[in-house]
């Protein structure tokens, strides 16, 4: 599900779809918030080592009651949907910080790669999950702007590095894609698999990564 959901940096696809999740409203914004929050962080973490883990396991390790939790996730399908939804906000928020702090196109393609095996690898669990498994808002948030703005400029980026040899030009965007998708894929696998070196794991990635793309 996370990784169908990658940005489509490349061209030619359509947007990322979001999730919103309606919760009942309260006097006190503050407490309910982090309260929510709460819920939202103890079901990654269960859910990144249990998928099946239940709604009860959740409760107990945010450190509230079963009926707490309901107030803000009616179901598994409300609480996954939830998951879904911090992990594109945190997605969006690294590829903005990541952007901001790369100097050239090359780099700032470097960087997005990290960003995605970081994002990939607090998410695991989100990539088992099929479409279906995740009910979508009809209330959906709109893509943030500055995002945008990144996405069309990297798009450009990689246009250019094409037309100046350092990137095959005989690649479509698409097989890029289905490269950099793949290749997080693989790496989130070998690093909940524990075989390779954590320090060195984002490195082999883009070492392959690059070298797919006739980056050298």
């Amino acid at each position: 599900m996370f990784l169908t959901n990658l940005p489509k940096f490349f061209g030619g696809f359509n947007k990322m779809t979001h999730i919103c999740v309606i919760c009942p409203t309260f006097a006190s914004k503050q407490k309910p918030m982090e309260t929510r929050q709460k819920v939202i962080d103890a079901a990654i973490r269960l859910f990144n080592n249990d998928n099946a883990a239940t709604l009860e396991q959740v409760a107990t390790a945010a450190g509230v009651s079963r009926r707490t939790l309901h107030r803000y996730f009616t179901s598994r399908e409300n609480l996954l949907s939830g998951c879904y939804a911090q992990m594109l906000d945190t997605w969006q928020s690294a590829v903005i910080s990541s952007y901001d702090n790369a100097s050239t196109p090359l780099v700032q393609l470097e960087q997005l790669l990290y960003t995605a095996i970081d994002c990939g690898t607090k998410f695991t669990f989100l990539m088992k999950l099929q479409p279906a498994d995740i009910k979508e808002d009809k209330n959906t948030p709109a893509t943030k702007e500055q995002y945008e703005q990144i996405r069309d400029s990297l798009f450009k980026s990689i246009a250019l590095l094409q037309k100046q040899g350092v990137i095959h030009d005989q690649l479509p965007r698409a097989w890029i894609r289905a490269l950099f998708i793949t290749m997080v894929s693989t790496t989130v696998t070998a690093a909940s698999s524990g075989d390779i070196a954590g320090n060195q794991i984002k490195k082999l990635a883009w070492y392959s990564f690059s070298r797919s793309i006739g980056i050298h």
